[in-house]
């Protein structure tokens, strides 16, 4: 064990901090969680129009009509189909910041070129026809979505690095000191502007002249497609739990690294969870690898599903530093954050707690999917449920209201206890061990 530390301490760690410096990776990160608090607030309609109550459609249409339903997922629309909008404009708002040049101009350009690059025509099967027509002049949803999530991600990155180069060569229109500083932004931003709706434009007339026809086509045929089909395994799935926890146990935040590369597949197999779902609550699911999968099914308590190992130490610890580690632990942990424990007990550069550490997420993986892909427990229904809200209630509303979610929530928990359990015994005697030696040494002191 003492090689395997060695070797993530020299070799691991060094790359991987490497990766969590990446300024592009960051900014995709947090350009994806500008989206959140939008699926957030349209989840919340979803839920309330599929509450799993019998009658509860009924008498809804008793009190709001037959199109209360319609209505009510107006805000569903508005926030999961402007997804990949908000992720154009976030990435490159994100990145021109680390850069120091003007990120609203930067966002703005970014959105101009991922909508240059989108077709404006969509498919559309008029009533009583049996075949689709191509209507043109419409922006298509489907692409403002999930679907281009990586077109916008990979123009917003694109447009931002011409558009800080002109900007730092200084090619730009400076206005004389008088003019108001809003006005002088704009005329800085006209000529990098100029350059990345340029180069766009002659992108998309080239591509045109292909068999791929766009943009989009080319990103979904050679690249969404095999890293989906990669992300919604169950091998992928363990590989980034594998990847996630052994870079935790080296002190970096492994969700947010890993997260940074995988959200944008998740949130696409979230959404096509969400849009099966909406056209029909009893459907089957498409996907059972989601964002939800692993922060609500795999984290109980944080990357690790650390919860079950400060319950542990609550209630079966004998060593007063387990016991002063748990009470500062249980808040937070009921809400999926863990940094008081993994820094604190700690779990961090520890050659005994890492394997369960480690072997816990991957078994729970193995078990929730086989569980979820047999139809024992509903898949995730494609609800962003916060990745805070707590274990049972989580499951619940992540699976459209099945208790089954919750269910695997506790089979998983149970899991984690006994995985933890013995690895949790052997430090807490070697801590109880310590405090009395110290004890005994400062009676003879004392004496």
């Amino acid at each position: 064990m003492a090689g395997f530390i060695s070797f993530l301490e020299d070799r691991v760690m060094p790359v991987a901090g490497r990766i969590a410096e990446q300024k592009h990776l960051q900014a995709i990160r947090d350009g994806i969680i500008l989206t959140m608090p939008l699926l957030i607030i349209g989840s919340l309609f979803l839920i309330i129009g599929f509450i799993p109550i019998p009658g509860y459609s009924e008498f809804m249409s008793g009190i709001f009509g037959d199109q209360w339903l319609t209505k009510l997922l107006y805000p569903v629309n508005a926030t999961f189909d402007i997804m990949a909008l908000i992720v154009s404009f976030g990435v490159a708002y994100r990145l021109a910041e680390k850069y120091k040049v003007d990120p609203l101009s930067a966002g703005a350009i970014s959105v101009a070129s991922f909508l240059l690059a989108t077709p404006y025509k969509t498919m559309f099967t008029p009533e009583g026809a049996t075949a689709a027509q191509e209507v043109g002049g419409v922006i298509p949803v489907a692409l403002m979505g999930s679907q281009g999530l990586f077109v916008a991600m990979l123009l917003a990155v694109l447009s931002t690095e011409i558009y800080r180069k002109i900007i730092q060569k200084k090619i730009v229109i400076t206005m004389p000191d008088g003019v108001p500083p809003a006005v002088s932004r704009s005329f800085v931003a006209l000529i990098p502007a100029s350059a990345v709706l340029l180069v766009v434009w002659l992108l998309r007339i080239l591509i045109e002249n292909t068999s791929f026809e766009s943009i989009h086509n080319i990103v979904s045929d050679l690249l969404v497609g095999p890293l989906s089909a990669l992300g919604s395994s169950l091998i992928g799935a363990i590989v980034c739990v594998l990847l996630v926890q052994l870079l935790w146990s080296l002190g970096l935040h492994g969700a947010a690294i890993v997260g940074g590369i995988m959200s944008p597949i998740w949130l696409t197999l979230m959404d096509q969870n969400r849009a099966a779902f909406q056209a029909n609550p009893n459907a089957e699911l498409p996907n059972v690898i989601t964002t939800q999968f692993f922060d609500l099914w795999i984290y109980a308590g944080g990357s690790g599903a650390t919860l079950a190992l400060v319950v542990l130490m609550l209630f079966r610890a004998r060593s007063e530093q387990m016991k002063n580690i748990s009470r500062l632990s249980i808040g937070p942990g009921l809400f999926n954050i863990n940094e008081p424990v993994t820094f604190g007990m700690p779990i961090v550069m520890n050659p005994l707690l890492i394997i369960p550490f480690i072997l816990a997420p991957v078994v729970l993986v193995i078990v929730s999917y086989v569980a979820m892909s047999l139809g024992w427990v509903a898949k995730p229904s494609g609800v962003a449920v916060p990745w805070t809200t707590p274990v049972i209630i989580s499951g619940y509303l992540a699976t459209g209201g099945k208790l089954s979610g919750s269910v695997l929530q506790l089979v998983n928990f149970v899991i984690s206890l006994l995985i933890y359990y013995p690895f949790f015994r052997l430090w807490d005697k070697q801590k109880l061990n310590e405090e009395q030696a110290h004890a005994a040494s400062d009676k003879v002191v004392n004496m």
